[in-house]
């Protein structure tokens, strides 16, 4: 393969940081923890989701803010171009290294979240989606495969517990990111102009949306509950739209600058190991498995193979049934025990809820990763796909029993449910890159591993899309029943309008169902707690077919693997 160095960028490129003779191996997982911890934020998306859904009306969401749905695909553009963007960049980064990727992915990542910042401040949602789906996606699959090939050479004694430091790091993300993003939140949000007590304002509603009679004329508002505008220290009743700020658009230029300037530092202390380095002491060992092979199979070759459609459908199957769950976990927990746990309402609970996912997530990927060097990949993807579909199913039960008798037994079933599912789901995310070294080989094992994470993008889509649509399908039909039970005058007299209007009260957010329970008949039973059922059966289906696939994972065939031992060095080095 032709190495000549690139222009003005080729101090970045491979052929000028082979490591020297001396050099310690362990200089190099800090720098690849380092940038994945700047792309893993992108797990502590669900913060997002409550200022980005009322940026206009901020203590609550107007008419014209955004939807959760619309909101949530935002993150999901993100891991589709994650994929796409390790996909098409593995070869390229075998042939440049891994510093020059990791310094694109800084300026792709920094700067897709200050191209989203101009879209929340103008309330342009396309811009959001270049931003911090397009751009950012691109800054995170770049950022994502960059130091994995790499480590993989460096620590070829360890495998599974190499891309484990690496990648734990992404899954850890979110629990730096979640509590730093939530106080640049406080540090920047502004309370809206408050109008009165709802009571003292004269109030009408014109197609959905309520206006407030002043001396100016009529004024767009929204009806803060005492709740909602205890977050900002004021009082309930009618706020002014489009007067207050959330600080999403600050956060968003902040964060953005300072993760670029971690990401380059952090892109610079990259080395490859030099041709034929292999650890003092250590000689290759048969494995135990016969999965694992010391060939190589080239990265387009790789795609021929019933075994990377195997590990693709085991990686998107996992990913799917977490993603979705991990996008909307902040919502979930609320809508489920929220209406029959005050505790679980609380500012407190939901961030730390949020803190321990991305625990879980990291510790998960350094644990599992490392367990497969001593049991086998294979083994340990039947634990992912065996313990978490009983774990899907359970949640369900924890739901509703909650729902019929509240316990905090019940809620701590579903924490602790929860919680592994998350440290599986990073586990697979681990543990997927040394499965292939052991079914590939080494050869183009950064190129193989960009390709499959494809299964990250089209997982991105189905998991966000399961739980939202068929979660929308329940509010609609819980929302249908709950106003057909409700006396048509108390109706008129709650929401301003009569009930014939109840689409249009629901598309502006003026009925949900937890307003429409506070005058629903005695005896009603709340529908929040099942809202996500048919999602978490789906989502354990979904296992069940990833545990088949893995079962019948065989070692890939020998007329896949090189025979030209010029072809069996790793390219460039």
């Amino acid at each position: 393969m032709n190495n000549r160095s690139p222009g003005g960028l080729g101090f970045l490129h491979k052929s000028h940081i082979t490591a020297e003779p001396g050099f310690n191996r362990w200089r190099v997982p800090p720098a690849s923890i380092a940038i994945h911890l700047c792309i893993g934020s992108v797990y502590a998306w669900s913060v997002f989701n409550p200022p980005l859904t009322r940026e206009l009306g901020v203590v609550a969401s107007s008419a014209d803010d955004w939807s959760l749905g619309s909101v949530v695909w935002i993150f999901s553009v993100a891991i589709v171009f994650l994929g796409l963007a390790a996909a098409f960049a593995g070869k390229w980064l075998e042939e440049v290294g891994p510093r020059m990727v990791g310094v694109v992915a800084a300026l792709l990542w920094g700067g897709g979240f200050i191209v989203g910042s101009f879209g929340i401040s103008s309330h342009q949602l396309w811009l959001v989606y270049l931003g911090y789906g397009v751009l950012g996606g691109c800054g995170l699959g770049l950022g994502y495969v960059s130091p994995v090939s790499t480590l993989i050479r460096w620590f070829p004694d360890r495998r599974g517990m190499a891309t484990g430091m690496a990648i734990m790091g992404f899954g850890g993300g979110a629990m730096i990111a979640a509590p730093v993003k939530g106080w640049l939140l406080d540090l920047y949000e502004t309370e809206p102009t408050y109008l009165g007590a709802k009571d003292a304002v004269q109030t009408v509603v014109e197609n959905g949306r309520v206006f407030a009679e002043t001396a100016q004329g009529k004024i767009e508002v929204v009806i803060a509950s005492a709740a909602q505008a205890a977050e900002f220290g004021g009082e309930a009743g009618a706020y002014a739209v489009g007067t207050g700020n959330t600080g999403a658009a600050q956060t968003f230029m902040t964060l953005g600058i300072l993760y670029f300037v971690v990401m380059i530092l952090a892109a610079f202390q990259y080395r490859v190991p030099a041709k034929d380095w292999a650890p003092a002491g250590w000689t290759p060992k048969p494995a135990a498995s016969g999965l694992v092979t010391q060939n190589n199979v080239h990265i387009d070759q790789a795609l021929k193979t019933p075994q990377f459609w195997q590990l693709w459908v085991m990686l998107c199957f996992n990913v799917t049934a977490g993603i979705g769950v991990i996008g909307v976990a902040k919502t979930m927990m609320s809508e489920i025990f929220g209406s029959v746990m005050p505790l679980v309402a609380t500012a407190a609970f939901a961030s730390t809820y949020v803190l321990m996912i991305s625990v879980f997530n990291m510790v998960g990927r350094f644990f599992w990763a490392s367990t497969s060097d001593y049991i086998g990949r294979k083994a340990t993807y039947m634990c992912f796909f065996v313990l978490g579909t009983v774990l899907y199913l359970s949640i369900p039960y924890f739901a509703s029993a909650a729902a019929a008798n509240p316990s905090l037994i019940y809620l701590m079933g579903f924490y602790l449910a929860t919680m592994l599912i998350f440290s599986m789901y990073g586990g697979g995310f681990a543990t997927i890159p040394a499965y292939l070294a052991d079914m590939f080989g080494t050869m183009h094992v950064g190129g193989i591993h960009g390709r499959l994470l494809t299964a990250w993008s089209t997982a991105g889509v189905l998991g966000p899309l399961a739980i939202t649509s068929l979660r929308q399908m329940s509010v609609t039909s819980a929302v249908q029943d709950l106003a057909a039970k409700i006396d048509p005058a108390a109706f008129a007299e709650k929401f301003g309008a009569p009930v014939t209007q109840l689409d249009q009260l629901v598309a502006a957010k003026t009925v949900t169902i937890a307003k429409l329970m506070e005058i629903a008949p005695a005896g009603t039973v709340d529908p929040t707690p099942s809202l996500y059922n048919t999602t978490m059966y789906c989502m354990a289906a979904l296992l069940a077919a990833a545990f088949f696939a893995n079962l019948v994972m065989r070692p890939v065939k020998e007329h896949h693997h090189h025979d030209d031992p010029e072809l069996q060095a790793v390219p460039g080095e």
